[in-house]
Order: structure tokens, then sequence, then C-alpha cells
């Protein structure tokens, strides 16, 4: 079954969440676990985790169909070492949280070298920064998501992901998802199905499809290749909704979460019904 949602609010407490994705008929869904904009958030209350647990199990969402994000702040690449202390402690703090939650895997963006140190080296203190919070949480999968590519920022090129995968001791608690609209901008064509095709062939062929815990879906502004991170509605970008028909029948897609991440809230329960159409579900 595909797991279709949105990252959507958990504004006025985190069981909020799954209420917000089963109001746009979503069967999936992400969200922040505390602020974004914060490096850490205020200590999560029994009775904050037990509400979260209640509405998720009253409207059926079990961990597999969940994708929490991670600050926005983080760098587990950080070139200095002030920054990079503060970075994995922050991530740590983040995978607890998950934890504490229930839940079984959290999407972060890998890191930036900011023009200071190698690629190699960037992605190698990405590596160590993850094997340091799994060696102090448990159950909790590190879900490295792919970048556009802007500025120092890597994770744009698929080897990056391979990379970084290869150097984490534990493989069993790490992954990745796959953001339609970054892989275009980083140069991978998704717009016609043989497109689709030779890409996740690639994708399997240097990654491996087995590590993929979720996808982004979200059409692309900018050209292919372009290097530059900017979501469109489904449909309307440089993609084009072959991608998004495809991804929906495509079984090896099945039993992760797929999230909207496209700008207009106000058209998820749109762009889902038709995601689910794509794959043959009844809305």
């Amino acid at each position: 079954m595909k797991y279709f949602g949105a990252h959507v609010s958990a504004a006025g407490g985190l069981e909020n969440a799954p209420r917000n994705a089963h109001a746009i008929g979503a069967t999936g869904f992400a969200l922040f676990t505390k602020n974004q904009r914060q490096w850490i958030g205020k200590p999560l209350a029994a009775a904050e985790i037990a509400a979260f647990r209640r509405a998720c199990d009253e409207l059926g969402y079990a961990p597999a169909q969940i994708l929490p994000h991670d600050s926005y702040l983080i760098n587990l690449g950080h070139p200095d070492s002030e920054g990079l202390e503060k970075s994995r402690a922050a991530f740590v703090e983040e995978m607890a949280r998950c934890q504490q939650l229930g839940l079984d895997r959290l999407n972060f963006h890998p890191g930036s070298h900011l023009q200071k140190i190698a690629e190699e080296e960037c992605l190698d203190r990405i590596a160590a920064s993850i094997d340091l919070a799994l060696e102090r949480t448990q159950g909790v999968t590190a879900v490295i998501e792919n970048t556009a590519g802007q500025g120092s920022n890597l994770g744009y090129r698929f080897e990056h992901l391979a990379r970084i995968i290869e150097r984490v001791s534990d493989k069993s608690r790490v992954g990745i998802c796959i953001d339609t609209c970054h892989t275009f901008a980083a140069g991978y064509d998704l717009r016609t199905a043989e497109a689709c095709d030779a890409t996740f062939d690639e994708l399997d062929r240097i990654v491996g499809l087995e590590y993929l815990r979720g996808i982004h879906l979200n059409d692309a502004m900018k050209p292919l290749g372009s290097r530059v991170d900017r979501h469109a509605p489904l449909g309307e970008g440089q993609i084009g909704w072959e991608c998004f028909r495809y991804i929906a029948r495509d079984a090896r897609f099945d039993g992760i979460p797929l999230i909207l991440e496209t700008p207009d809230e106000s058209r998820w329960a749109d762009e889902i019904a038709r995601l689910r159409a794509f794959a043959g579900e009844r809305v």
C-alpha cells in the first residue's frame, strides 16, 4: 500500500499532526517534533507523548507511515568543531524525541562543507555524526535526504549518499529519502517513465533501493540540473505529472511515506486524491 501524505503542522500540540493529515485524506504524514528554528526543544511531557500516540492509533497511522524531519539548523558535516558539536547534540536530541514518540525514522539533510573543507571530509563527518546518534539512541533509523546541491550542500549526488552509508557502522539503522525536486535540480531526469526508470535504476545501482525509507513528492520550478531548490505544485513545474504517476504505480515504493512538500497547502487534499487515484486506490 502507498502512504501518501504531506508535511503537516503540529501547532497546538503534536497530536494535531495526525489529525491534520487525516483531514486531507492522507495515509501518511511528516512533521517537526519541535520548532525547527530552535536548536534544542522543550522536553516532551508524558501527557504530550501519550496524546500523540493515542491520536496516531485512533486515526490508523503506524510508524512506517510517518516521516519526522529534523531542524534545518543542523549541519552534521560542519567544518568547525563548535558548529559540529552543536549540530550533533541537536541531532541526538531529535533522534531521542522520535524514540520517545514511538517513531522509527528521522529525515534530515546531510550537511554542508561551507567552502572550508573537502567534500570527502565533510561526508565522513556526516557519517561519524550518524554513528554517534545511533550509539546514543535505539530503534530510530537516520534517513538521509538527497539535496538539490545549492551552495555548499552535499547529498546531491547519489555517490554522496552511498559514501555516507558505506561509512556508517550500523547499516540496519541508516536509510535515504529521495526528494523529486532535489533529484531533478541535481541533474537526474524524471520527466518521462523512461527517465524515471534510468534514474531509479541508477539509484539502486549506486546506493540500493533497500535503503529507501521515504520520498518527498514535489515538482520543480527550475530546469533540470539547475541546482536550485524551488518546489512547485504537482504537474505544474518542470517535471510534470508522469513522474508522480510512475511512483504511485510502482510497487517498489509501497510501504513508505510519500510526502508532499508542495507550496500550496490548500491543494494538498486534491494532490493526495490524485496520487491515490494513480495508485488505483478508492478515495
